[in-house]
């Protein structure tokens, strides 16, 4: 009978334990750890979080990071990412300090990593605990308390999530950008990596290494104003912020169930992606660079780059080739040049030509005011003989924000469906655009046209008027040869 009553005891715990281990914590506490083998999973089981190596490589070296469950090598963030924990450092650990602060250890306490050097976590938490949101962002937070003391979000490797900002915070200096991984086996830092540039006027930046790669154009409101894929979509939504605190662009889902990402692979293109449920695997839904015009400076000072034209590289108008004969060799490295001249001390300058639907140049040496509007913007320019050019910062609402260049700028191109205006400064000789002589012309050829119609239009009635004379006057010469009275 004991026996009987020890096995169904027995097997009660065991059903107990398997129950318990069955369930997916979301939290650690400091009283607990983390260890290789052992995961945290969001609680809506979108994210998982635990040791990993990565798919293909070699090496048992091991990394604590973030992935989709649903995709489990598809890694989203990476703790130790040049810090791994090799085969002779013995298993990793992931703690919680009674400070708020984690830390990935190996079997012999060994520091691989911690949240220590970026968080904002102090000795006073009372209650810390760690916590893999459904997001995707593991956060440290007193238990008691809503705001984070460190989030891995303030931290991106490669990938960029619904909810996580990429920008600068002005107030604590924390700069989002993305960093490639070596490669697809290494998750260390890259090459490549994409972020905002604060000189001048904001504006997103790929760079390999210190060389540039690729500019956005700055935010005009609707879009980068070269970015061709960003536009309203059933996807997501996105905003782009930038007030005394903070300066980043986010994203967010329209439906929870899509999955959509974007990525810095280790070739240098951002990519965004989205699960393909049917295929279980994802699927390309833009890229940048996403062709030879999105390379940086292709064209160089005052050439833009038309896709559609081979080849790709034109001169503005009014502008011509520095050297014509690497132009015509397909070298552009040398730009244009006006073909007139500025001349400010003869009051040769003082005109601007309007050119339409481009993609604003570099804006890393811009001066901008947001609160002028652009006839402000004009005044301004036109008494700076240094000042090159002006536009709108927003083309909502019919305009509003002033930006000015001071150099010969570059990383034009033409985009007729969503470019803008821009305003450069010529010789006085030079200043009317096309499209102001399409007005005057208006203005001369309109009332010609008007009074053509008038004239013709007289010329129509007095010639059926003659006729109706003239018929009226036949008929009335019929009557009187007719030998009796009607």
């Amino acid at each position: 009978m004991n026996n009987t009553i020890i096995l169904f005891l027995y097997s009660i715990f065991s059903m107990l334990t398997i129950i318990c281990d069955a369930v997916e914590l979301d939290t650690i506490t400091a009283t607990q750890s983390l260890t290789d083998g052992q995961t945290m999973v969001s609680s809506d089981t979108t994210f998982e979080l635990g040791f990993f190596s990565p798919s293909g490589s070699t090496s048992r070296n091991r990394y604590l990071g973030i992935w989709y469950k649903r995709s489990v090598g598809t890694v989203v963030w990476v703790a130790n990412r040049d810090t791994p924990i090799t085969d002779t450092s013995g298993g990793g650990v992931l703690k919680l300090t009674h400070g708020g602060v984690l830390m990935l250890v190996n079997t012999t306490n060994s520091i691989f990593w911690s949240s220590s050097n970026s968080s904002s976590s102090s000795n006073n938490t009372v209650n810390p605990v760690a916590q893999l949101l459904d997001s995707g962002n593991l956060v440290v937070k007193d238990a008691n308390a809503v705001n984070f003391l460190w989030q891995s979000f303030d931290y991106p490797c490669d990938t960029l999530l619904p909810g996580m900002k990429l920008g600068k915070n002005l107030e604590t200096g924390i700069d989002r950008r993305l960093w490639s991984w070596k490669s697809s086996d290494d998750p260390s830092k890259g090459d490549f990596s994409f972020g905002l540039d604060l000189r001048g006027f904001p504006e997103f930046v790929l760079m390999k290494g210190p060389v540039e790669q690729y500019r956005s154009g700055p935010w005009n409101g609707l879009r980068c104003s070269g970015t061709m894929g960003l536009t309203p979509n059933s996807i997501y939504t996105y905003q782009f912020v930038f007030d005394q605190k903070e300066v980043y662009y986010e994203f967010e889902l329209i439906n929870s169930s899509v999955f959509s990402r974007s990525v810095l692979n280790q070739n240098g293109i951002v990519q965004r992606l989205t699960w393909n449920y049917k295929t279980q695997d994802w699927t390309v839904y833009t890229s940048i660079p996403a062709d030879n015009c999105d390379s940086y400076g292709l064209c160089q000072a005052y050439g833009s780059c038309n896709i559609g034209n081979s080849p790709v590289c034109r001169c503005l108008d009014k502008f011509m080739p520095r050297y014509p004969k690497d132009w015509e060799a397909a070298d552009w490295s040398g730009g244009c040049v006006r073909r007139k001249p500025l001349d400010c001390q003869n009051g040769s300058a003082n005109g601007f030509l309007k050119y339409s639907g481009v993609k604003l140049p570099d804006t890393r040496n811009a001066w901008f005011d947001r609160s002028m509007t652009l006839k402000e913007c004009e005044m301004v320019c036109s008494k700076n003989c240094s000042c090159m050019a002006y536009a709108n910062i927003d083309v909502t609402a019919g305009g509003s924000g002033c930006l000015l260049w001071f150099v010969d700028w570059i990383n034009i191109r033409d985009l007729t469906e969503i470019g803008q205006d821009i305003y450069i400064r010529m010789a006085s000789s030079e200043k009317h655009s096309s499209s102001h002589v399409k007005g005057r012309l208006k203005i001369i050829i309109i009332p010609i046209l008007l009074a053509a119609v008038v004239l013709l239009g007289l010329f129509f009635l007095l010639y059926f008027l003659r006729r109706k004379l003239k018929r009226v006057g036949k008929i009335s010469r019929t009557l009187k040869l007719l030998p009796f009275p009607i």
